[in-house]
């Protein structure tokens, strides 16, 4: 019975790990890397076809964004996840799908030219409609079978539409562990969502540190600083830019919109237009409906029983197709622009901060929590110049931020999250933060609750039925690395392929010798052919 950990390893995203028990293999998130990492990452160490499960513990692409990858290379288990993450991976994973193919069909016409080798995306579309179809969608607090002597429970994390955290209870040679997965730890008093639900017992615990050496202080006004920074804009002639994550956080911004215009708090402008231009945040905001009733608030739900839909005003308006988009900048009223990406790393807020970096009279606004060495985390460090495009572009426009409108507790959420499993577990991993959080984090509830904390690195693996480390991983540094899958995506699935291989051959045993020394034969020509 051991706990691998690959992914968000004194990172942020990525999240990845790997439970194996009673031979079986479990993965607990499968995420994309945003931004730059920090240390070297560990593959995962079984084929995808040798995976026999895979838990989600919300649709975020960090922790959902290479399942997909895993059905190319061979993956066949069920993917469990609550509903309404099923029903957002459905949304997001195809709009990865998306961009990857359409980056690789750009990619292949530049390199056909200049005759280097063909780029290969980390999935098709095929493979995201192939691995939804083995998505299982589970209700939060309902005991749910994966394997034999695996099982799960799902609690509201309170993070996202359908986030959980995941106690999963394992037995191996009678022996048994209840293993918990914070997920992502939602923020207290947001709205539309319910505040995140604690988890009563565990022997491990896996709790992410995102704000893990930081307190959000106390709660803003939302409502009233962001009605403020619309105003200073607007009396400007700029348009306020929103990066916005388009599952969550938008809807989180629709929200408090809806309540600005419903008070007049912005008075010389009461009509004022406000843009979604992201499809996949279009279609993810028709999905807040009454079919999640089960993770909203009371302030919501009393909403939706009146019959008001709380994400909806006058003068909102989507933008789906790419003339749309480009309309959004022609049109020069002042406006709320809403886009994705949220860490300004793809999609169509580059387009928007191309056209409103360089203008004094607007505002870029952020809102959520920037990796290092994205373009978002850039702008807030001060950068004078980004490049977008292949331009630089200079930055004359006002830079700010939402204070504490993350979507993630901060350290003392986390304490008071872990402090409710109770008798304290015997040891608690800490991951998802940077190098400084994560530790800050571990030290603190070592100190405080006088609970085994560790930060592990990537590989790193612990036995959890002996409670001791049995493989260290690597604590270099690296000064530059994408994200290696997507770099390596064609050996990548050399080696899957070589990997089944390996499999057919023990599957071979016992067949008649005339068929084994004919296959024996056509796997050494094919050697022989590319030993040369």
């Amino acid at each position: 019975m051991e706990l691998t950990f690959l992914g968000a390893a004194h990172e942020v995203t990525g999240s990845c790990t790997l439970l194996t028990v009673g031979g079986k293999n479990i993965l607990i998130d499968c995420g994309m890397e945003q931004g730059r990492d920090m240390f070297e990452n560990q593959e995962i160490p079984v084929a995808a076809a040798d995976i026999d499960a895979v838990l989600l513990t919300h649709a975020h692409i960090d922790h959902s964004g290479k399942i997909p990858m895993l059905y190319a290379h061979g993956f066949r288990g069920k993917v469990y996840a609550t509903a309404a993450t099923c029903r957002l991976c459905g949304l997001m994973l195809r709009d990865s799908a998306h961009i990857q193919e359409f980056e690789a069909q750009w990619r292949n016409r530049k390199a056909k030219r200049a005759g280097t080798e063909p780029y290969v995306p980390l999935y098709t579309m095929k493979d995201v409609e192939g691995v939804l179809s083995q998505f299982v969608p589970c209700r939060y607090e309902e005991e749910t079978e994966a394997l034999c002597g695996v099982t799960l429970r799902f609690t509201d994390a309170g993070h996202l539409l359908g986030s959980s955290s995941i106690t999963v209870t394992v037995t191996e040679n009678g022996e048994t562990r209840r293993i918990v997965f914070s997920g992502d730890v939602g923020n207290i008093n947001k709205p539309i969502l319910r505040d995140p639900q604690y988890v009563s017992a565990a022997d491990y615990v896996v709790v992410e540190s995102t704000y893990g050496n930081r307190s959000h202080g106390e709660a803003p006004d939302y409502v009233q600083e962001l009605a403020a920074i619309i105003r200073r804009t607007f009396d400007r002639g700029g348009n306020v830019v929103i990066p916005s994550f388009a599952v969550g956080r938008t809807q989180e911004l629709l929200y408090f919109i809806r309540q600005i215009k419903e008070q007049n708090l912005v008075p010389k402008y009461p009509d004022f237009p406000v843009v979604v231009d992201s499809p996949m945040a279009v279609e993810a905001t028709a999905l807040f409906s009454d079919d999640a009733r089960d993770c909203y608030d009371k302030e919501t739900l009393a909403l939706l029983d009146q019959g008001i839909n709380p994400l909806r005003f006058s003068g909102l308006h989507t933008s789906v197709t790419a003339d749309d988009s480009r309309a959004i900048n022609e049109d020069k009223r002042s406006k709320v622009i809403l886009s994705a990406s949220g860490m300004c790393e793809a999609g169509r807020i580059r387009h928007h901060l191309k056209h409103n970096l360089w203008r004094p009279e607007s505002t870029i606004l952020f809102v959520g929590y920037q990796s290092v060495n994205t373009v978002g985390r850039l702008l807030l460090d001060g950068a004078k110049t980004v490049k977008l495009f292949g331009e630089s572009i200079t930055v004359k426009a006002e830079i700010t931020k939402l204070d504490s409108i993350s979507g993630h507790a901060d350290d003392n959420g986390l304490l008071r999250w872990v402090k409710a499993i109770s008798p304290q577990p015997i040891r608690v991993f800490v991951n998802h933060g940077e190098e400084e959080s994560c530790e800050a984090l571990a030290s603190r509830l070592q100190r405080e609750q006088g609970v085994a904390a560790y930060a592990p690195y990537s590989g790193d693996s612990w036995d959890l039925l002996a409670d001791t480390q049995v493989a260290k991983g690597s604590r270099k540094r690296i000064e530059r690395r994408g994200d290696g899958s997507r770099e390596n995506a064609v050996f990548a699935k050399l080696l899957a392929a070589g990997q089944r291989l390996l499999r057919v051959i023990e599957n071979c045993r016992g067949r008649a010798n005339k068929d084994l020394a004919k296959f024996t034969a056509q796997i050494v020509s094919l050697c022989d052919k590319w030993d040369k």
